[in-house]
């Protein structure tokens, strides 16, 4: 197949038992959805799969979705993937390469439908209820600006894109959607220190990772860089530039980091020919263009083998090992108020967990409470971390303006990670509000060695991350920051998280990790340990830190589970 002046030709549809309502579906696939260097045959009958059961309001999606099928008192299937983000979205699309067939349960809804101002997603500046997962009011990271309570709004609950999960010193950011964290995030597609890697899984072959797993992450999740000439040049990363002539002023290395958003997509929306997406103020609530979201790429291409099915807006809540030997999970359907409209029973052999730090985690230690899952090692809801996540801001002179106009997509960071003494790697963060404020925002990631665990009783799923734990991280950002504003002679923003006395926003993060760490709650590949044929493929297997943006390291581990297990476990 190929591409001739942005439309698609040569599509095999019949072979691939896609419908005539998909077939249609796919002619109007714009360019900018379907560019040269991120699309396969399977990405595109997948895409047309997604944009079917848009338009139809399916909550079940897969090739055939047009298809009227009376849903079975049970559900069966091969396998069954719970979660859609990083780590599921790599073991649904290969399983259905393996010709497996695979039951997807995402409990999000598909975003591919337009609202009223006919756009998916809502910007960040302008939130509606499709901000957040049933809230009543938006929950930003930034809580004010200037003191004013000018950046949250009052919203009508619905199920949104964006979740803020809120334990008792630790709150969490999490997807929503087919897609998981890959629609909220902010697209820093990042390899991790080969050095550190290893530090954290010294069994795991890192020559095999860095050799095979990372660089087949990278080329399937579309990751990219952004032009430096264009950099250096455009309005829209002054503020970039700023805070790395700061760092050099310190004596600190800034380095580019890879992004999963399309730079040349975005070039376009600079130069005004492509609808404006990041520099449009969109990013914490989802990218309506120009991003390579898991929808758009892994899911897409898993749908397209005809061999997975995706049901949205069911939250798996029971697992339980069968006499046979197979798995029966319990999974309640919700509406859009979140009243649970059905609850329904599948059926399978092998299941994959991949709903997150949070969502592993909670599925298991509750079956490990309700004596489902007696065997479970002691370990699992233990090694969980924050990433070492702070946020902070800066206040600069009036002569070092970081811009009116801010891209939402980070390029840049501060990589004194190398620091024994303090390792610190801090992404140069935007904030676009469209009026110069002097600000440099960034998002530290330090090497926090605290963990934390998981625990489920009567409340749900609590944790006992404390206060203490948190201010390691923020006493670490604050000594590289120490060291750039008195070589600077600037200050620390005091008017940013909603208290006159708070710099340090160390009490929620965007990298939850662990709780199901690889190699003490699982074998090395993922395997549960105490069960056979379960296993886990996300964020969770990771201890608590990894030094970078973690999407590329949890796609690459899933990659290497994904693997070993089709060649061990499922052969004939």
């Amino acid at each position: 197949m190929g591409l001739v002046g942005g439309k698609v030709e040569d599509v095999a549809i019949a072979g691939g038992g896609q419908s005539a309502d998909a077939a249609r579906m796919t002619a109007k696939l714009t360019q900018h959805q379907l560019t040269r260097h991120q699309l396969t045959r399977r990405q595109i009958l997948g895409m047309a799969a997604l944009q079917t059961a848009a338009a139809t309001g399916l909550t079940r999606i897969g090739l055939k979705s047009a298809q009227a099928v009376e849903p079975a008192a049970v559900d069966n299937a091969p396998a069954i993937v719970v979660g859609s983000g990083y780590g599921g979205a790599v073991a649904a699309l290969r399983l259905g390469q393996a010709g497996i067939r695979t039951i997807v349960l995402e409990m999000g809804r598909l975003w591919n439908t337009p609202g009223p101002d006919g756009k998916v997603f809502c910007s960040t500046a302008a939130p509606d209820r499709r901000s957040m997962w049933f809230k009543t009011r938006t929950e930003a990271p930034l809580a004010t600006f200037l003191w004013l309570d000018v950046v949250n709004r009052d919203i009508s609950p619905y199920p949104g894109v964006l979740d803020r999960v809120r334990f008792g010193n630790m709150s969490v950011f999490v997807g929503r959607g087919v897609g998981g964290g890959s629609l909220v995030n902010g697209s820093m597609a990042v390899t991790p220190p080969r050095s550190y890697f290893a530090e954290q899984f010294p069994a795991v072959d890192a020559a095999e990772m860095y050799g095979t797993y990372f660089p087949r992450a990278r080329a399937m999740l579309g990751v990219n860089t952004v032009d430096p000439a264009w950099f250096e040049s455009t309005e829209w990363y002054r503020f970039s530039r700023i805070s790395r002539k700061h760092a050099a002023n310190t004596g600190l290395r800034t380095t580019f980091v890879p992004s999963v958003y399309d730079f040349g997509y975005m070039q376009r929306e600079a130069a005004g020919t492509a609808t404006r997406s990041a520099l449009g103020q969109e990013v914490i609530y989802g990218n309506n263009f120009g991003k390579k979201s898991l929808d758009k790429t892994y899911l897409a291409s898993a749908l397209g083998t005809g061999n997975v099915t995706i049901h949205t807006m069911e939250k798996v809540r029971g697992i339980t090992p069968a006499s046979d030997g197979t798995w029966v999970l319990t999974a309640d359907r919700i509406d859009d108020t979140g009243a649970v409209v059905e609850t329904r029973q599948y059926g399978c052999t092998y299941l994959f967990l991949g709903g997150g730090s949070l969502g592993t985690s909670e599925l298991l230690l509750r079956a490990r409470q309700s004596g489902t899952l007696p065997a479970l090692d002691a370990s699992v809801g233990a090694g969980w971390g924050p990433n070492g996540n702070v946020m902070l801001g800066r206040a600069n002179h009036l002569w070092d303006t970081v811009g009116a106009n801010q891209s939402t997509m980070p390029v840049m960071g501060i990589d004194d990670w190398a620091n024994t003494a303090n390792p610190v790697f801090a992404e140069i963060a935007p904030l676009p509000t469209g009026l110069e404020h002097w600000v440099s925002l960034y998002l530290a990631i330090t090497k926090n060695p605290q963990r934390a665990r998981f625990s489920y009783g009567g409340a749900g799923l609590s944790l006992d991350w404390s206060a203490a734990q948190s201010s390691v991280s923020s006493g670490m950002a604050k000594k590289l920051f120490d060291r750039i504003n008195s070589a600077n002679s600037t200050i620390y923003r005091y008017d940013l998280f909603g208290s006159a006395d708070k710099v340090f926003a160390d009490d929620f993060t965007y990298h939850p990790l662990g709780g199901c760490v690889l190699g003490r709650a699982t074998d090395n590949y993922g395997r549960v340990k105490g069960y056979s044929k379960l296993y886990v493929t996300d964020g969770s297997l990771i201890p608590g830190n990894i030094g970078v943006n973690p999407l590329v390291t949890i796609t690459a581990l899933a990659e290497r589970t994904m693997a070993r297990v089709l060649a061990e476990d499922t052969a004939p």
